[in-house]
């Protein structure tokens, strides 16, 4: 969410940076409808006054046995008030109008980032580890993965495509990959472990940015949240043999009837997480934080649910690109000042991960054109994948400033300052789990279809210390 007064003080400076993200001005717009609500809130201001200031002369008018100017006055304050509906319902859909141009349009790039309209404009800032010179043609995971348990073909039987069942030794690697990264992060880069809810509402998703805009490239589902003593009823009536009319006896059917389209029963949809940033952020939705209390530094392994609306054709094959992963979040809370501080130090906590694994990987500054709705800057970190000979991101790590938090309505009161401030906030990946995987099984692969577990994964292994093929 944008700041009002900044686009008031500062229209040119706020078309200038929606140019840098390819969006045509839009300030005068904003500012049409801005001047439109604040007129229409002076309008209903001045006369709940004058309606307050007409009803007192009432009285004084009568004590006065004046009854002609009291009348008047009473047909004055009976004309205001009839009108007063009106001025509210029209100054609420102006409101909302604003509201909502202001929500679809995404965060202002920082000054430091680069100019560009896609992936090509991206800056590379630097490259860690050797890319291993392998003595045979090097496989890709999706050829050799299911000898040592990547199950495609089951995963795509229970759910469709894009789902990927893990199997024995593959399972184990996974579990390994992603409680090391969980340890690491708490243990040595001081985030606190956190278990959020998997199921979230629509205000936590606006939150974090992807509502409304991105929709469809989330999972939802629904719940009956009333008339539970009716939905029994009917179904007990069915298994009693007294269906009401017009029941065909098909309980599969009625069940659907009842549950999904009776409109006694209400339902309540929720969303499932596209990635833990949503729940740990919207912690502090609603919030005045303490500020002994930040940085507020919080971590959470939890699957992770995408629709991958748009990205037909892409990933298609393998494990990169699931409808379902798990993820080692990274999220971050702080004043404003500590913001980039905290970014780097995100970044950081991410590379150590794929330092101690010895995986090979490139940093990436993202440009305006490529980062994220929320983010303001983004560093892209990239491991290096032997079958396609180029690095693919499997971090992505953003300082989103205040955007998230105004519309979150997260705060907090700086010492000695009686109104508050709106905080920042930052995400990132510590890893994405099992791009880190596939990243893992391809760089680390032998020519005989095995792969070798890294060090620092083998007290996690219990004793395994490489995946054979079966």
């Amino acid at each position: 969410m944008h700041d009002i007064r900044f686009i008031r003080e500062n229209p040119a400076a706020f078309d200038a940076a929606l140019a840098r993200r390819g969006l045509a001005p839009l300030s005068a717009d904003i500012l049409a409808l801005d001047e439109k609500s604040r007129a229409l809130k002076t309008e209903l201001q001045q006369g709940q006054a004058r309606r307050n200031e007409a009803s007192k002369a009432i009285g004084q008018a009568m004590a006065a046995k004046d009854m002609a100017k009291a009348e008047a006055l009473k047909a004055e304050v009976a004309a205001l008030k009839e009108g007063t509906p009106a001025l509210e319902a029209e100054e609420a859909e102006v409101g909302a109008a604003l509201n909502a141009m202001l929500a679809a349009i995404p965060n202002l790039p920082a000054d430091d980032v680069p100019q560009g309209a896609d992936e090509a404009g991206n800056v590379e800032l630097s490259r860690w580890g050797n890319v291993r010179a392998f003595d045979f043609a090097p496989q890709d995971h999706a050829d050799f993965g299911p000898a040592l348990g990547l199950d495609f073909e089951g995963g795509a039987r229970l759910s469709g495509a894009r789902f990927t069942a893990l199997r024995g030794q593959m399972a184990r690697l996974h579990r390994a990959l992603a409680q090391y990264m969980l340890d690491t992060q708490t243990g040595t880069n001081g985030y606190e472990e956190t278990n959020p809810p998997l199921l979230v509402k629509d205000e936590a998703l606006f939150g974090t940015g992807q509502l409304p805009k991105f929709a469809e490239d989330l999972f939802s589902t629904l719940r009956s949240v009333s008339s539970l003593e009716h939905f029994v009823n009917r179904i007990n009536e069915a298994l009693s043999g007294q269906g009401q009319p017009g029941w065909s006896g098909n309980l599969n059917a009625l069940i659907q009837q009842e549950y999904l389209t009776n409109p006694e029963v209400r339902r309540e949809k929720l969303w499932l997480i596209p990635t833990a940033e949503v729940s740990l952020t919207n912690l502090v939705a609603e919030q005045i934080v303490p500020t002994d209390a930040l940085p507020v530094r919080l971590t959470a392994l939890t699957p992770c649910f995408r629709s991958e609306a748009g990205s037909a054709g892409r990933d298609t094959r393998g494990f990169i690109r699931q409808h379902q992963f798990e993820k080692v979040e990274l999220v971050a809370i702080c004043a404003p000042e500590e913001s980039d501080a905290e970014h780097e130090r995100m970044v950081q906590a991410a590379e150590g991960i794929l330092q101690a694994l010895n995986l090979p990987y490139r940093k990436m500054l993202l440009c305006s054109g490529d980062m994220g709705f929320g983010a303001r800057k983004t560093y892209d970190l990239e491991v290096w994948l032997p079958s396609q000979a180029t690095y693919r991101e499997i971090s992505s790590v953003s300082n989103c400033g205040d955007f998230q938090a105004r519309r979150m309505n997260a705060r907090y009161k700086p010492e000695g300052e009686k109104a508050t401030r709106f905080l920042h906030t930052l995400n990132g990946s510590g890893l994405a789990v099992g791009r880190t995987l596939v990243a893992v099984l391809e760089n680390y692969q032998q020519a005989d279809g095995s792969v070798i577990v890294p060090e620092v994964l083998t007290p996690y292994m219990g004793g395994i210390t490489k995946l054979e093929p079966r």
